[in-house]
């Protein structure tokens, strides 16, 4: 077998998995925790809030692509891409205590603090979480190892978002005894201590293999022009962005749902933890769907089915809980295999714009992923503070029938319908298994010609795994 399409050992899996449990123990205290910790603890507006959340996307729409374009341009002895885990590590970590911490600086001050740290933390979140998502697509060039691979990463992703989500308000709680802003902040503390750690376990055992083509000659223009010319990685740049409006805005408006309609607020843990087992336990089936149905059609169909269970989320009254975690349980299995499929999808459109152009770009395809993942989160963010404001929303105080309608609209129909709509551009992904398989084959070939991309190792260390785990994975 080609080095390149080589399998992978569990323990690169795992290896590689884990760093995304690293990502999403601060990425999630942004993505559930960071609105309600702006307006009830920082003492900010819903509306500012929602708008420094807005005017970061647009930073990123310089800051993203110019990250793919040095991450392509890097060369070290670790590969493009590894070392980024190595140099950004720590100043995520440290970027994320600053963001969910409290000085006084009056109102004004605090706008401005707030703005300018979620910036920065956003802007290193581009300089780790890029290379880190470009790795998986250069680890092996099999599809099928592309897709067990990123239904590892997105188990673990979901383990570190189960915890957060899970936990977090308990702990800030603990932490803070009756003092949420040092809660939160300590909190913040333990979670970046352990992404740092989850980050190096990732640099140590991970390896790149797909180089681009040694004739490859550098060209910034031709590389910009190729990638909007990709018809499946815009469409994909496209889904990525309203998927991630979607879980931005039904994750920032949860725990408003909780704490103001149920009247339950740490009950919106317990929500989170049922949501993320259900996405944990059905992730592994995303191969085998993908097999048997094509990556496409699984991406397709789950888009239909969870959004119309999203949407049936506004019936059930407050006093329904089974109902409401039922009903997220069913939204939440019936996306899970999607997940995966965005990135291996995503893999599958540079191999595209390889097989098409005959140059390669990962890093680049890859900035797609992070500014549609961040332009999403921004937009949802913004959104749903500017959706407070529209519907009158008051921190700490009874709502408004208006304002309960609003947060029950926020976290049901809309998203719903949002998630619905990803099926209208899926519809035209042109790349079904037939054409996967081809690509794959005639790169190989090319490369074996020229003489095979990057050497390296890879094994065979995962066939020992159990037949059922190795079905799935």
């Amino acid at each position: 077998m080609n080095k390149i399409a080589a399998k992978l050992s569990l323990k690169e899996k795992i290896g590689y998995g884990v760093g995304d449990t690293a990502s999403h123990f601060v990425w999630d205290m942004v993505g559930f925790w960071i609105l309600i910790f702006y307006t009830d603890t920082f003492g900010i507006s819903a509306a500012a809030a929602g708008t420094i959340m807005l005017i970061a996307r647009f930073w990123d729409m310089i800051s993203d692509p110019i990250m793919g374009v040095i991450a392509d341009r890097t060369n070290t002895r670790w590969g493009k891409f590894r070392p980024y885990l190595l140099w950004m590590a720590l100043p995520y970590a440290v970027l994320a205590i600053m963001t969910f911490s409290t000085p006084d600086l009056g109102s004004t001050g605090k706008t401005i603090y707030a703005g300018v740290t979620y910036l920065l933390l956003m802007t290193v979140f581009t300089a780790i979480n890029l290379p880190y998502s470009s790795l998986g697509a250069v680890m092996t060039a099999d599809s099928n190892e592309r897709t067990g691979l990123n239904s590892y990463r997105f188990v673990f992703a979901f383990i570190g978002q189960l915890i957060v989500s899970g936990t977090a308000l308990s702990l800030a709680r603990y932490f803070g005894k009756g003092n949420d802003a040092a809660g939160y902040q300590i909190t913040i503390i333990l979670f970046s201590i352990i992404s740092f750690a989850l980050f190096m376990i990732t640099f140590f055992t991970t390896k790149e293999r797909v180089a681009p083509p040694k004739e490859q000659k550098e060209s910034l223009k031709e590389d910009f022009r190729n990638l909007l010319k990709n018809k499946p990685w815009v469409i994909l740049f496209f889904v990525g962005i309203v998927s991630f409006i979607m879980f931005a805005l039904q994750n920032l408006s949860i725990a408003y749902y909780f704490k103001y309609y149920i009247g339950k607020e740490e009950s919106v843990q317990l929500f989170n933890i049922t949501g993320t087992i259900a996405l944990i336990v059905t992730i592994p089936f995303s191969k085998t769907l993908a097999q048997k149905f094509g990556k496409r059609n699984v991406f397709l169909a789950s888009s239909l089915i969870s959004g119309f269970f999203f949407m049936l989320l506004y019936l059930p009254g407050e006093k329904n809980l089974v109902s409401i975690y039922i009903l997220n349980i069913l939204a939440k299995m019936a996306y899970a295999p999607a997940v995966p499929l965005l990135w291996t999808m995503l893999a599958e459109s540079a191999d595209y714009s390889e097989w098409k152009t005959g140059r390669r770009s990962t890093g680049l395809v890859f900035s797609a992923a992070t500014f549609a993942q961040k332009a999403g989160w921004g937009i949802g963010g913004a959104l749903a503070g500017w959706l407070l404001a529209l519907f009158h929303f008051i921190p700490n105080e009874a709502q408004s029938e208006t304002a309960i309608t609003g947060i029950k609209l926020m976290i049901s129909v809309l998203p719903g319908i949002l998630y619905i709509s990803c099926a209208l551009f899926l519809f035209f992904y042109p790349i079904d298994k037939k054409m996967a398989l081809q690509i794959q084959e005639d790169l190989e070939k090319r490369r074996d010609e020229r003489g095979g991309g990057r050497g390296g190792g890879g094994g065979r260390g995962g066939e020992k795994k159990k037949k059922y785990f190795g079905s799935l994975w």
